[in-house]
């Protein structure tokens, strides 16, 4: 059962290339910039205005 095999292994080698568009990167970074800068006026408001009401 212990038999030598001779066995041929390719071996490649893989690359991942990225595709990125550096336009679709920065809109959505403003996007999501924007996303931030409301939320935290909003936290402010509430902050500053709704809190002491309680």
């Amino acid at each position: 059962m212990n038999e030598n095999r001779n066995v041929d292994v390719d071996k490649r080698e893989v690359r991942v290339e990225r595709k990125s568009d550096s336009g679709m990167v920065a809109s959505t970074f403003i996007k999501y910039a924007a996303y931030i800068i409301i939320l935290a006026i909003v936290l402010w408001f509430v902050i500053k205005y709704l809190l002491p009401m309680f």
